[in-house]
Parts: C-alpha cells; sequence; structure tokens
C-alpha cells in the first residue's frame, strides 16, 4: 500500500498538483478539498467535501482516520491562519510554512521590513494607514510612487498600478477608504514604480536548503497588451528566456538564499515552496513581492517540465533533507498555459455555463487544469472567474503558444474569453536575440514557416482537383492558373469578375472554432455578384492571410472553398497563403476571394433599359442572415449576453453560433438556367446594405420597388436580431436581406413561368413586389409590412403576467429534486386559513422518484408529477415535458425549489417573469455552488438569502426580496447552512405572496415593477 495526500484547494494550482502527485508511484491515493470537475476526473484522486480548511480539529481527525501521510495546502489563506502549526503539532506532514513564516506574503509590511534587514533588492517603498498621509507622500516622494499595495491577503488581487500620482492617490483611497480589499486594506504600502520585465522564481525549501524551478512569466492584466485590471493571471509560459543563466545565479545568490537564511535566522524556518515575484530592472532583479505558495497560474507551467518525483521532493523539504530528492526539469522544452475566465472577470461574472470542447482538446495531446468548474447533470459547467487553463508543451516556445492558444479557442462556454498574446513577449525576445549561425537568419526564425506552407499546399490540392470543370484542371503549385474559355463552350463572351471577403462573420467562425463553412461563404459572395451579370462562374482565387500558419485550421477553411465551388460549378484554380508575423493575433485570419466568370454577349445583365412599370419583384428564398451586417449582429450577441455555444433561441437542437454560421445560400448553379432563359431582365444579389441599397443597382433613374413583406417567409433569426437589438425596420431592410437572398426583375406575364423554373431547380421563390414610376423624394425601394412580420417570426412567449385579484388564487407549480424544506414553506404558507394567500400550490414536479418534497405534497393534497431528466435526449426535450405538464395543469407560475437542473434558455423564456428562485447569499455577491464556503472564505459578516426571478444567466435575475443572516465568530459551513434556511422559510413565501396579491411583478426592462398595496 502507498501513501495517501489530501491536497487543499479547488482551483487550477491543485488540479495541477494533484495531476504531478498522482504520478509518484509512492502515492496510492490523493484526496482535493474541495476539488473541482478536473481533479475529479485523475486516476487515484477522489474529491471531497468532508474536510474544512478553519475547522482544524476536525481536519484532523479526518487525516488521522484516513492515514493521510502528507497535506498538500494550496492557496494562501490557510496557511497565513496557521494551518501547518496545526497539523504539524498533531503530527500530519504538512507541506508548507508556518503562520510565522507565512507572514512573508500575507503581510506586505512585514515582508519589506524584512527585505530591508537582510539586504534583498525591492522597490523603495512606505506604509501608511491613514490616506492623507499616504497620498502626501505620493505627492511629495523622490521616486514615481505609483504600486498601491493592500498589506492583507487579497486573493492575489490586491496591487494597483497607476501612471500617474492622481491615479495613485485614487487608489489609497478606494483601499484605505471605500475598503476595496476589505479588511486587507486596512493598511497600504505605497511603492516605486519600477521598470522591466516582471517575472518569477519559485522555489522548493527544506528551512535551510533551497532548489530553484526554472523561471516563468505570468500575465496578470485581463486584457492583451497588458491593458486592464490586474486578474489572478491570465496565462504564463516557462521557462523565461529573457531571465539568463547569470540573472538566475543572481536571485539565487542575492535573493533566495538571503530569504532563506533570514527566515531561519528570525525563528521562521521556511519549509514549502517559496515564490519570488520579481522585476529585471537595468540595476538587476529587484523583488515585487514574496509568496508562500505556489504561484498560479505559474505552477500549471512549472509541473509539465518536471521530470522527477514531486511526492519525494516534497516529503525531502519536511524532512529537512532536499538535497536527497532534488528536483529536476526538462531543459530542452517550453510550457506555456492560457486561461479561460468568464466574462465579466475580474468584475462580476455568471456562473454555470456548460463547457464543452474539452475532449476535443485532449486529443491534441494538451492538458486542461480546471480551476472554476463544477459537475451538474453529468456535464462540466462554470463556477468561477478563472474556469480553466488550456497548457501545451513543445520544443519551442512558439510553437507551445500556438498550440496553448489553439486549445483555448477550442473549448467553449458562454461569455468565456481568454488573452491571446500570453508568451509574446517570450517569443519576440527570442527572435530579437537569436544568434546568427554561419548561414545566417532563417525565415523560419522570422515566424514564417514555409514547410507548413508546403504542408497545406499538398493537404489541399486534391480538394482543388476535385472543383475541375470543362476549360480547366485545378491543379495547384504552378505561378499562375490557366482556363480554355473556348474549351467551355463559349463563343462570343464578356468575361465578369467579382471580388469580396466574409466580414467580421470570420470572427465568429474563430470564436467557435468551426472553420469548415466560411470558404463557402466566401465564394458565394463573390459567385453570387457575378450572376447579378448573368455571368457563369468560371474560376476562382482564394487568399487567406495570418500571423502563424495553423495547417489544420487552412485546411478547414479551403475545403470550405471547394465546396463552394463544387456547389457553384467553378473550379478553384488557384491562391494565396500569407503568413504575415505580428500582423495577426494568434489564432486569427483573414479571407478574400476573386471570381472570374463568362456571358455571352448577347445574355448580359441588367438589361435595365427592358425593366417598366408593373413589372414583378420575385424574391428567391435565403438561407438566413448570408454574409453581411455581422457587425450588428456580433453587438446584439454581446448586448444579450449570450455566448456562441449557448442553445440557439430561434432554432432548435444547434448552438447559437452554429446557426450564424449557416453558410451563404450559392445560386449560381440553380438559378443560372433561368437568368439565361431570356426571361428575366435582372438580378440583384441581396448582400450589404440590405433590400433597401441593392435593388436600386439594377434599376432605371425613374422607376422604384415597393415590396410586400407578408409576400414572403422570413427566417427567425431575423426576428431575433430585430427583437433583442431594437432594430427598427428600416435599418433592418438596409442592414440585412430579410430572408431574401436574391430578386428577379420579370414581366408580369411571366411570374408563373419563372417562379416555377426556380422552384423546380430547387430554390424557393415568392412574388414579392412590384416596379412603378419614382414619385419625386420618394425612396428607391420600400418595404411595407416588415415590422410587423419580423414581430411575427419570432415570438419570445410572453404569456400575460398573471397576478391575482379578489377571490381569484394563482396557480403554482414548484419544481424540485430532495427533501423539500422550502417547499414545505411554501405550503404552510399558501394552506393557512389565517393569511388567505392570494397563491395555491397545484403542482409539484420532481425530477426525482421517491423524495422526500414530493412525500411532503402528497400530503398536503397537492398534485405530483415525476419526470426523470435521464429518460430524455436533451435537456431541452426535458424542459418541454416539464413545460407540457404545466400547461396541462393550468399553472400560471413557478418556484424552484432545490430543483437541481439548469433550465434551458427556451423554458426560461417561455416563463419569463412568471419563474422564481431562492439563493442561499445576498445576491448579486455570492452567486453559483458553494456560496456559504465562498460567504466564510471571503471573511464578510453579514449573509442571507435572495428571492429573484430566473433568467438565462445563473443567479441574474431582478431581486424580490432578501432576508439577511449575520455570520458569527467560529460558523462553519453547517450552523450557516442552518440559519440561512430559516430565513429562507420566510423569504420565499414573502415573495411568493407579494407576486400572487399583485404588488410585484417583473417589467419589460427586466427591473422588477411595484405596485404595493
Amino acid at each position: 500500500m502507498g501513501d495517501k495526500v489530501l491536497v487543499l484547494g479547488s482551483g487550477g494550482r491543485e488540479h495541477a498538483l494533484a495531476w504531478k502527485l498522482a504520478q509518484s508511484e509512492r502515492v496510492s491515493h490523493i484526496f482535493v478539498a474541495p476539488g473541482n470537475a478536473g481533479t475529479h476526473t485523475i486516476a487515484k484522486v477522489t474529491n471531497t467535501n468532508d474536510v474544512s480548511h478553519s475547522n482544524y480539529p476536525q481536519l484532523i481527525t479526518w487525516c488521522k482516520d484516513n492515514n493521510i501521510s502528507l497535506v498538500v495546502v494550496g492557496p494562501e489563506a490557510p496557511l497565513a491562519a496557521g494551518i501547518t502549526d496545526a497539523l504539524t503539532s498533531s503530527g500530519i506532514d504538512c507541506f508548507g510554512p508556518t503562520k510565522a513564516a507565512a507572514e512573508i506574503e500575507s503581510c506586505k509590511e512585514f515582508a519589506k521590513d524584512f527585505m530591508d534587514r537582510h539586504g534583498i533588492p525591492t522597490a523603495k517603498w512606505k506604509a501608511f494607514d491613514d490616506t492623507e498621509a499616504a497620498c502626501a507622500h505620493i505627492l511629495s516622494a523622490p521616486y514615481q510612487a505609483y504600486v498601491v499595495k493592500a498589506s492583507g491577503l487579497a486573493a492575489g488581487k490586491g496591487v494597483i498600478v497607476a501612471s500617474n500620482k492622481a491615479e495613485a492617490c485614487q487608489a489609497v483611497t478606494a483601499i484605505l477608504q471605500d475598503k476595496l480589499f476589505g479588511s486587507a486594506g486596512d493598511r497600504v504600502v505605497v511603492e516605486e514604480l519600477l521598470e522591466g520585465q516582471e517575472f518569477s522564481v519559485l522555489a522548493f525549501c527544506d528551512g535551510t536548503h533551497f532548489a530553484a524551478m526554472p523561471p516563468a512569466q505570468d500575465h496578470k492584466r485581463v486584457g492583451e497588451g497588458d491593458t486592464g485590471p490586474n486578474t489572478g493571471g491570465m496565462g504564463a509560459y516557462c521557462p523565461c528566456p529573457q531571465v539568463s543563466p547569470d540573472v538566475l545565479q543572481q536571485i539565487c545568490d542575492g535573493i533566495l538564499q538571503k530569504a532563506v537564511s533570514g527566515l531561519k535566522s528570525e525563528g521562521r524556518p521556511y519549509i514549502g515552496v517559496l515564490y519570488a515575484g520579481l522585476m529585471l530592472t537595468n540595476n538587476g532583479p529587484r523583488v515585487l513581492e514574496f509568496n508562500c505558495r505556489f504561484g498560479d497560474p505559474e505552477v500549471q507551467v512549472l509541473l509539465p517540465l518536471l521530470t522527477s518525483d514531486l511526492y519525494a521532493t516534497c516529503m525531502a523539504c519536511i524532512t529537512g533533507n532536499l538535497s536527497s530528492a532534488p528536483p529536476r526539469f526538462h531543459d530542452n522544452m517550453s510550457v506555456v498555459a492560457v486561461v479561460k475566465a468568464s466574462g465579466g472577470y475580474p468584475g462580476s461574472y455568471k456562473k454555470g455555463f456548460e463547457i464543452t470542447g474539452l475532449d476535443k482538446v485532449q486529443e491534441l495531446d494538451q492538458i486542461v487544469f480546471h480551476a472554476g468548474t463544477t459537475i451538474c447533470d453529468s456535464k462540466v459547467v462554470t463556477s468561477g472567474g478563472r474556469v480553466l487553463t488550456n497548457v501545451a508543451m513543445a520544443d519551442s516556445l512558439p510553437i507551445a503558444a500556438a498550440q496553448a492558444q489553439k486549445g483555448a479557442e477550442i473549448v467553449q462556454f458562454e461569455g468565456g474569453f481568454h488573452r491571446r498574446d500570453i508568451a509574446f513577449k517570450g517569443c519576440r525576445f527570442l527572435q530579437k536575440n537569436r544568434t546568427f549561425s554561419q548561414t545566417g537568419l532563417t525565415y523560419a526564425a522570422c515566424g514564417v514557416d514555409i514547410t507548413a506552407g508546403n504542408s497545406l499546399v499538398d493537404a489541399i490540392k486534391p480538394l482543388a482537383v476535385s472543383t475541375s470543370r470543362s476549360g480547366c484542371h485545378a491543379s495547384l503549385g504552378g505561378f499562375g492558373g490557366l482556363f480554355d474559355i473556348r474549351a467551355a463552350g463559349f463563343k462570343d463572351p464578356i468575361l465578369v469578375s467579382g471580388t469580396d471577403g466574409v466580414g467580421t462573420k470570420l470572427k465568429i467562425a474563430q470564436s467557435c472554432s468551426l472553420h469548415k463553412t466560411i470558404g463557402i461563404d466566401l465564394v458565394a459572395m463573390c459567385v453570387n455578384d457575378v450572376l447579378a451579370h448573368g455571368a457563369e462562374a468560371l474560376f476562382f482565387l482564394d487568399y487567406f492571410a495570418c500571423g502563424q500558419l495553423d495547417v489544420d485550421v487552412a485546411r478547414d477553411v479551403v475545403s470550405g472553398v471547394a465546396e463552394g465551388c463544387k456547389r457553384a460549378a467553378c473550379a478553384l484554380l488557384g491562391g494565396e497563403t500569407a503568413e504575415m508575423p505580428g500582423m495577426y493575433a494568434a489564432g486569427e485570419y483573414d479571407l478574400a476571394g476573386f471570381c472570374v466568370g463568362a456571358v455571352e454577349r448577347h445574355q448580359t445583365l441588367p438589361r435595365t433599359t427592358d425593366i417598366t412599370v408593373g413589372d414583378a419583384i420575385i424574391g428567391i428564398a435565403s438561407s438566413g442572415i448570408h454574409s453581411n451586417g455581422y457587425s450588428m449582429v456580433r453587438s446584439i450577441v454581446e448586448r444579450v449576453g449570450q455566448g456562441y455555444a449557448s442553445a440557439c433561441p430561434f432554432q432548435d437542437n444547434i448552438t447559437l453560433g452554429e446557426a450564424l454560421l449557416t453558410p451563404t445560400k450559392i445560386y449560381s448553379k440553380s438559378l443560372l438556367p433561368t437568368i439565361q432563359s431570356g426571361k428575366v431582365k435582372a438580378f440583384a444579389h441581396i448582400t450589404g446594405g440590405g433590400l433597401l441599397e441593392n435593388i436600386p443597382r439594377i434599376l432605371p433613374p425613374n422607376l422604384v420597388v415597393q415590396l410586400d413583406a407578408s409576400k414572403w417567409t422570413i427566417p427567425p433569426v431575423f426576428g431575433w436580431l430585430s427583437s433583442c437589438g431594437g432594430i427598427g425596420e428600416v435599418e433592418m431592410a438596409r442592414t440585412f436581406n430579410c430572408g431574401v437572398g436574391g430578386v428577379m426583375v420579370v414581366a408580369e406575364g411571366h411570374i408563373d413561368e419563372v417562379t416555377q423554373m426556380v422552384t423546380d431547380a430547387g430554390e424557393t421563390a415568392w412574388d414579392i413586389g412590384r416596379v412603378v414610376d419614382a414619385a419625386p423624394g420618394c425612396a428607391a425601394v420600400t418595404v411595407s409590412g416588415l415590422a410587423s412580420s419580423l414581430a411575427s417570426c419570432y415570438r419570445v412567449t410572453d404569456k400575460s403576467q398573471q397576478q391575482t385579484n379578489g377571490t381569484n388564487k394563482l396557480k403554482v407549480a414548484v419544481l424540485i429534486s430532495g427533501t423539500g424544506t422550502n417547499l414545505q414553506a411554501l405550503i404552510d404558507h399558501t394552506k393557512d386559513p389565517a393569511i388567505n394567500s392570494k397563491a395555491e400550490i397545484v403542482l409539484v414536479v420532481s425530477n426525482k422518484d421517491g423524495v422526500l418534497g414530493l412525500a411532503r405534497a402528497r400530503e398536503a393534497g397537492i398534485s405530483t408529477k415525476v419526470l426523470n431528466h435521464k429518460d430524455f435526449k436533451s435537456r431541452v426535450d426535458f424542459d418541454m415535458a416539464v413545460h407540457e405538464t404545466l400547461v396541462a395543469s393550468s399553472v400560471e407560475f413557478i418556484c424552484l425549489a432545490g430543483f437541481m437542473r439548469i433550465l434551458s434558455g427556451e423554458f426560461v423564456q417561455r416563463w419569463n417573469g412568471r419563474l422564481i428562485n431562492i439563493h442561499p447569499s445576498l445576491l448579486p455577491s455570492f452567486k453559483g455552488m458553494h456560496a456559504h464556503e465562498m460567504v466564510l472564505e471571503s471573511g464578510v459578516r453579514l449573509s442571507g438569502c435572495t428571492v429573484h426571478y430566473v433568467v438565462e444567466q445563473v443567479d441574474a435575475g431582478a431581486i424580490l426580496v432578501q432576508e439577511a443572516v449575520p455570520v458569527l465568530p467560529g460558523d462553519t459551513v453547517d450552523t450557516l447552512q442552518e440559519r440561512v434556511k430559516t430565513a429562507e422559510h420566510k423569504a420565499y413565501p414573502k415573495a411568493l405572496e407579494l407576486v400572487a396579491d399583485g404588488s410585484a411583478k417583473l417589467g419589460n426592462d427586466g427591473n422588477v415593477e411595484w405596485k404595493m398595496k
């Protein structure tokens, strides 16, 4: 039997520690408390909620009962509180410093004093607890006193780097007076602003000796280019090439050795990992801060490089014999970690969104370390700000950086984002400082990989050949493409050319990592324009530009181009792939397309002079948005707070991203026979500018067009855009095709014949308007009935907010999954004759059979229904079954009471304003799961519960009722939970009654409308 280890923590750091410890042959099992969805999947690892970080007697008993050989503490707060002292005094080994040694992180003022005492180079500084005194120092200091730090622990976020004196004074006010970081900011340290490269060096310590790890660089700021507020870290890479062996030796001799020796001399021997945050200035390395634990995300790039046994090294540190198991690292590999964060981080953010793409990343042989994740209904969902980290290892830093970015693009969840410049500083340093070999600088060293380009050509050659047609053999690799127009059957041809791109639809494809259809759009935009002149598309060329060539992505894009060419019956005759380092961010690319077509001279369109009053406008159905207006589309998606990975609100069984990437219709093959029949006077491709700007391009100046939107079917996506974006009908018609991808102008006598020809070719056609004389000042195109057609093609279910009055009672359903204590409180309230509630519970629905809540309902004479979610293929299928059950019982309002399911957007929209839930905290603080744990860890003195309307985002709806509960000294999760439950049993009935008697309802603006009686 091997040893058992307990890892304390729930973040990416703890996942990385458990992952590496599990590789030790000496370790038989690892417990992680509480762990996350990632630690849950590791062999030899079990997550547990049976351990408290702060209840030392319970922790000690648990460790002894489970024969724990070693406790590894991840976060700094338990170490600063003295967890190591408590464990070691009870005979349990703990990897981490004592409370006294951990003060090097827990008190910035102590750390600065310590560095001064022992001659450790650091920035000039002073400490204050008075705002005026601190600001006076900032204004008069002989150095740039722009760095303001909360002296206590602030979860790695307690530093504000100002750009001037005014901002530094504002930071002091925010920390000392406004309590931006709580009690951690009772005192502040004001420091000199150092300039240079920031990095870190971590070291294993046994109290006397230390062993340094390779230097790593974190990326603290939330935005690319190191912009925006500080975070816990948005990514890291290791090793850091800016730190030379000589500089690393200076750090070991002048910083780490002095720190370890100094702590020992002061009676604080340091055992564990000592983290030195450093700035490489023109005067050498300077210490920015010391931390008393593994850095996060630094640990996630360090441990993949560790080739030795982490457990053995930890135990050697504890026994004071580090030399018996020194750490060893790869010396020819680089690791890059890219953090994927929740939308809004480091500010407020939403939780509970499903994470997809994890299996695809594993296929790339990358590591994903989970941080803010949990498992809900067998799905991995978000539960924190920094959600997970994509980690890639390669034999060069640029390759590792590109691979990590690719993994981050594949992993998707609603609102998720990541920085695209992780490790760029290191890559630029390598490029600038690469020594010339005897053969000189190489093109690859400058960022252009000719080998990758050749690989791409080899991959796409078969795709091009598959598009061959009469007139050419589509073969790539020559200097130019040849086309024999005579062999194509033309006698007196006019050549027609067209060029276009795909616009910001590309951004959605790149965000979703769905690249195979965007090439179809590129072809469509060009060949449909050529078709407007009556021309047959002959051949096509593409242009693909990127910063660093990803052969797989480029191949997918070109496969879409080839597919588009097949649909258009034109040849993919050539193209250009441009790899331009520095022009595009990692993962980004741009596209352009070029098409050449031909038309016999006598068949050229438009025949503008033939168009007369009374001619009909035949509309050809689009497949959706096509490829125009996506800047507005993306703004609307951001406005409504949906992610591209979320369920599509206007189309079933598809994500929003997939729906928005529906390829543009290619009309050249299907419509060409009709256009060349002589019965079509003009054809307009409805592209950028929508209906209003494209139809006039084919009209004579004395004529205009009147369209009737009731004559064609508008796809729901346009109703959704109009509704969610608040877009008027004129702007919709000027921006989008609104369901009409092209229009033909035909004589009234040819309407039926042309419509039939188009239908026989597989397209949908409608008679949608007429050509009329232009009146003075009138618009070239008018569209009647568009607003009502948009409203009817997509309707948010808006059943009336049915408040009761008089003797009528609001019919309520309660959804449960367990014991139903809140259900019982609602039953007691609505059944109490003294209260005479305006609400009546008519149905209780559970997704689990045999739970106590069902028995409570039956005892009260309330109908029950069990719908097991496992019996349904999808979440939406289950939710719609629940919906049908509620409708069948004439339910008007829903209360969620311990219902352990994440409701789909479709269900929430149908019951918008008629669905409430209760959450065990004072929202908007401590959203999502583990609210009580977050309350206790934060140190706030007040908690409680909140009844709120349910919206698609987790715990984000308008608040109806809140009940406060004090957090008492010595509270545990269990004791706090019991008192909050008591408050819930008061708050929930109160909220239901406010709705039932008409005092409160959800307004159209998403806020509560009050009508107190």
